[in-house]
Protein backbone atom coordinates (compact mmCIF):
# COMPACT_ATOMS: atom_id res chain seq x y z
CA UNK A 1 0.00 0.00 0.00
CA UNK A 2 1.19 3.69 -0.88
CA UNK A 3 2.04 5.77 1.87
CA UNK A 4 0.39 8.82 2.07
CA UNK A 5 3.75 11.12 1.57
CA UNK A 6 4.63 9.23 -2.02
CA UNK A 7 0.33 9.81 -2.56
CA UNK A 8 1.20 13.57 -1.96
CA UNK A 9 4.33 13.63 -4.32
CA UNK A 10 2.80 11.80 -6.57
CA UNK A 11 -0.50 14.10 -6.70
CA UNK A 12 1.93 17.30 -7.11
CA UNK A 13 3.75 15.72 -9.99
CA UNK A 14 0.19 14.79 -11.80
CA UNK A 15 -0.73 18.63 -11.07
CA UNK A 16 2.57 20.09 -12.95
CA UNK A 17 1.83 17.61 -15.68
CA UNK A 18 -1.69 19.12 -16.42
CA UNK A 19 -1.60 21.80 -19.08
CA UNK A 20 -3.29 25.02 -18.15
CA UNK A 21 -2.55 24.44 -14.38
CA UNK A 22 -0.30 26.05 -12.11
CA UNK A 23 0.58 23.65 -9.68
CA UNK A 24 2.23 26.09 -7.13
CA UNK A 25 -1.15 27.87 -6.67
CA UNK A 26 -2.57 24.50 -5.22
CA UNK A 27 -1.86 23.04 -2.28
CA UNK A 28 -2.25 18.70 -1.34
CA UNK A 29 -2.31 17.27 1.99
CA UNK A 30 -3.22 13.71 2.16
CA UNK A 31 -4.11 11.30 5.33
CA UNK A 32 -5.44 7.75 5.33
CA UNK A 33 -5.30 8.01 1.38
CA UNK A 34 -7.37 11.34 1.11
CA UNK A 35 -6.40 14.23 -0.31
CA UNK A 36 -7.50 17.62 0.22
CA UNK A 37 -6.63 19.57 -2.32
CA UNK A 38 -6.15 23.66 -1.15
CA UNK A 39 -5.30 27.43 -2.97
CA UNK A 40 -6.92 29.56 -4.94
CA UNK A 41 -6.81 29.81 -8.81
CA UNK A 42 -8.68 32.01 -11.19
CA UNK A 43 -11.61 29.97 -12.72
CA UNK A 44 -14.06 27.04 -11.68
CA UNK A 45 -12.50 24.77 -14.92
CA UNK A 46 -9.09 24.46 -13.17
CA UNK A 47 -10.72 23.66 -10.17
CA UNK A 48 -12.25 20.56 -11.51
CA UNK A 49 -9.35 19.97 -13.61
CA UNK A 50 -7.21 19.61 -10.47
CA UNK A 51 -9.74 17.09 -9.35
CA UNK A 52 -9.83 14.72 -11.90
CA UNK A 53 -6.02 15.15 -11.91
CA UNK A 54 -5.89 13.84 -8.11
CA UNK A 55 -8.14 11.04 -9.18
CA UNK A 56 -5.91 9.25 -11.34
CA UNK A 57 -3.16 8.66 -9.11
CA UNK A 58 -3.29 5.13 -7.48
CA UNK A 59 -4.09 5.14 -3.75
CA UNK A 60 -6.10 7.73 -3.53
CA UNK A 61 -9.27 6.89 -1.92
CA UNK A 62 -11.20 10.12 -1.58
CA UNK A 63 -10.38 13.54 -2.75
CA UNK A 64 -11.61 16.55 -0.45
CA UNK A 65 -11.69 19.85 -2.61
CA UNK A 66 -11.05 23.18 -0.34
CA UNK A 67 -9.73 25.08 -4.05
CA UNK A 68 -11.27 28.95 -4.06
CA UNK A 69 -11.62 30.53 -7.46
CA UNK A 70 -10.69 34.04 -6.83
CA UNK A 71 -11.19 36.64 -9.71
CA UNK A 72 -8.77 39.81 -9.86
CA UNK A 73 -11.03 42.87 -9.43
CA UNK A 74 -10.03 44.09 -12.88
CA UNK A 75 -12.06 40.78 -14.15
CA UNK A 76 -14.79 40.59 -11.75
CA UNK A 77 -18.18 40.39 -13.76
CA UNK A 78 -21.99 41.00 -11.92
CA UNK A 79 -23.90 38.44 -11.79
CA UNK A 80 -25.94 39.70 -14.64
CA UNK A 81 -23.07 39.63 -16.74
CA UNK A 82 -22.61 36.27 -15.95
CA UNK A 83 -26.04 34.70 -16.58
CA UNK A 84 -25.62 36.21 -19.56
CA UNK A 85 -23.02 34.55 -20.19
CA UNK A 86 -23.91 31.26 -19.42
CA UNK A 87 -27.01 32.05 -21.60
CA UNK A 88 -25.63 32.99 -24.85
CA UNK A 89 -22.56 30.04 -24.55
CA UNK A 90 -25.66 27.50 -24.12
CA UNK A 91 -27.32 28.75 -27.26
CA UNK A 92 -24.39 28.01 -29.61
CA UNK A 93 -23.76 24.66 -28.38
CA UNK A 94 -25.13 22.43 -30.68
CA UNK A 95 -25.64 19.20 -28.57
CA UNK A 96 -27.61 21.22 -26.02
CA UNK A 97 -31.61 21.92 -26.27
CA UNK A 98 -30.88 25.34 -24.29
CA UNK A 99 -34.73 25.66 -24.14
CA UNK A 100 -35.05 23.49 -21.82
CA UNK A 101 -32.78 24.71 -19.17
CA UNK A 102 -33.02 27.60 -16.55
CA UNK A 103 -29.97 29.38 -15.34
CA UNK A 104 -29.88 31.63 -12.28
CA UNK A 105 -26.55 32.94 -10.46
CA UNK A 106 -25.95 34.97 -7.31
CA UNK A 107 -22.51 36.05 -5.91
CA UNK A 108 -20.97 34.17 -8.56
CA UNK A 109 -22.42 30.79 -8.05
CA UNK A 110 -24.32 29.03 -11.64
CA UNK A 111 -27.21 26.82 -10.44
CA UNK A 112 -28.48 25.14 -13.55
CA UNK A 113 -32.32 23.78 -13.65
CA UNK A 114 -34.32 21.76 -16.34
CA UNK A 115 -34.51 18.04 -18.25
CA UNK A 116 -32.51 16.46 -20.43
CA UNK A 117 -32.47 12.91 -22.26
CA UNK A 118 -29.28 12.10 -21.79
CA UNK A 119 -26.48 12.32 -19.38
CA UNK A 120 -23.69 13.48 -21.59
CA UNK A 121 -25.74 16.30 -22.41
CA UNK A 122 -25.71 17.50 -18.38
CA UNK A 123 -22.36 16.52 -18.25
CA UNK A 124 -21.44 18.89 -21.56
CA UNK A 125 -23.05 22.45 -19.87
CA UNK A 126 -21.26 21.64 -16.85
CA UNK A 127 -17.61 21.49 -19.14
CA UNK A 128 -19.13 24.72 -21.08
CA UNK A 129 -20.23 26.80 -18.11
CA UNK A 130 -17.13 26.17 -16.07
CA UNK A 131 -14.88 27.49 -18.32
CA UNK A 132 -16.68 31.07 -18.66
CA UNK A 133 -15.03 33.80 -16.44
CA UNK A 134 -16.43 34.79 -12.65
CA UNK A 135 -18.38 31.14 -12.18
CA UNK A 136 -17.22 30.42 -8.45
CA UNK A 137 -19.46 27.46 -8.47
CA UNK A 138 -21.37 25.09 -10.41
CA UNK A 139 -24.68 23.49 -8.48
CA UNK A 140 -25.95 21.03 -11.35
CA UNK A 141 -29.44 20.36 -10.48
CA UNK A 142 -30.71 19.09 -14.23
CA UNK A 143 -32.77 16.31 -14.10
CA UNK A 144 -32.88 13.58 -16.78
CA UNK A 145 -35.77 12.35 -18.51
CA UNK A 146 -35.30 10.04 -20.67
CA UNK A 147 -36.81 9.75 -24.18
CA UNK A 148 -35.87 6.16 -24.68
CA UNK A 149 -37.25 3.53 -22.38
CA UNK A 150 -34.75 1.42 -20.49
CA UNK A 151 -34.14 -1.89 -22.74
CA UNK A 152 -31.29 -4.68 -21.83
CA UNK A 153 -29.37 -2.03 -19.96
CA UNK A 154 -27.42 -4.42 -18.19
CA UNK A 155 -26.03 -5.98 -21.53
CA UNK A 156 -24.98 -2.81 -22.34
CA UNK A 157 -23.35 -1.77 -19.59
CA UNK A 158 -21.34 -4.64 -19.03
CA UNK A 159 -20.04 -4.75 -23.14
CA UNK A 160 -19.14 -1.00 -22.16
CA UNK A 161 -16.76 -2.24 -19.46
CA UNK A 162 -15.70 -5.22 -21.51
CA UNK A 163 -14.26 -2.65 -24.24
CA UNK A 164 -12.76 -0.33 -21.62
CA UNK A 165 -8.86 -0.58 -21.64
CA UNK A 166 -9.55 1.56 -18.04
CA UNK A 167 -12.08 -0.70 -16.17
CA UNK A 168 -11.60 -4.44 -14.97
CA UNK A 169 -15.17 -5.88 -16.44
CA UNK A 170 -14.32 -9.11 -14.22
CA UNK A 171 -14.64 -6.94 -10.60
CA UNK A 172 -17.74 -5.47 -11.32
CA UNK A 173 -21.01 -6.57 -11.16
CA UNK A 174 -24.04 -4.59 -12.84
CA UNK A 175 -27.74 -4.44 -10.74
CA UNK A 176 -30.89 -2.94 -12.60
CA UNK A 177 -33.85 -1.30 -10.80
CA UNK A 178 -36.11 0.16 -13.08
CA UNK A 179 -33.75 2.54 -14.57
CA UNK A 180 -32.01 3.25 -11.77
CA UNK A 181 -28.32 1.04 -12.57
CA UNK A 182 -26.19 -0.10 -9.16
CA UNK A 183 -22.88 -0.93 -9.25
CA UNK A 184 -20.91 -3.46 -6.90
CA UNK A 185 -17.40 -4.58 -6.80
CA UNK A 186 -13.71 -2.89 -6.53
CA UNK A 187 -11.89 -0.60 -8.41
CA UNK A 188 -8.04 -0.39 -8.80
CA UNK A 189 -8.64 3.49 -8.86
CA UNK A 190 -10.57 6.73 -8.03
CA UNK A 191 -10.47 7.39 -11.88
CA UNK A 192 -11.59 3.62 -12.30
CA UNK A 193 -14.29 3.93 -9.89
CA UNK A 194 -15.63 7.11 -12.54
CA UNK A 195 -15.23 5.75 -15.25
CA UNK A 196 -17.32 2.75 -14.25
CA UNK A 197 -20.08 5.25 -13.74
CA UNK A 198 -19.45 7.11 -16.36
CA UNK A 199 -19.65 3.94 -18.61
CA UNK A 200 -23.43 3.30 -16.68
CA UNK A 201 -24.53 6.40 -17.56
CA UNK A 202 -23.88 6.28 -21.38
CA UNK A 203 -26.54 3.65 -21.21
CA UNK A 204 -30.01 4.59 -23.00
CA UNK A 205 -32.53 5.22 -20.95
CA UNK A 206 -30.72 5.53 -17.25
CA UNK A 207 -31.75 8.06 -14.86
CA UNK A 208 -29.85 7.25 -12.42
CA UNK A 209 -26.63 5.22 -10.88
CA UNK A 210 -25.90 4.10 -7.48
CA UNK A 211 -21.84 3.53 -7.22
CA UNK A 212 -21.02 1.42 -4.35
CA UNK A 213 -17.78 0.61 -6.27
CA UNK A 214 -14.64 0.29 -3.48
CA UNK A 215 -11.13 0.24 -3.80
CA UNK A 216 -9.39 -2.75 -3.46
CA UNK A 217 -6.69 -1.53 -1.09
CA UNK A 218 -9.75 -1.26 1.59
CA UNK A 219 -10.14 -5.19 1.41
CA UNK A 220 -6.51 -4.98 3.37
CA UNK A 221 -7.87 -4.05 6.55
Amino acid sequence: MKSDLLIQQDVMEQLKWEPGLNAAEIGVAVKHGIVTLSGIVDTYSKKAIAEEAAKKIAGVKAVAEDIQVGMSPNFRKTDAEIADAVVFALRWHASIPDEKLKVKVEEGIVTLEGELEWDYQRKEVVRVVEKLAAVRRINNNIRLKPYLKPENIKDKIEAAFSRSATIDSGKISVVIDGSKVILHGSVRSMAEHDDAENAAWAAPGVTSVENDLVLEEEFAF
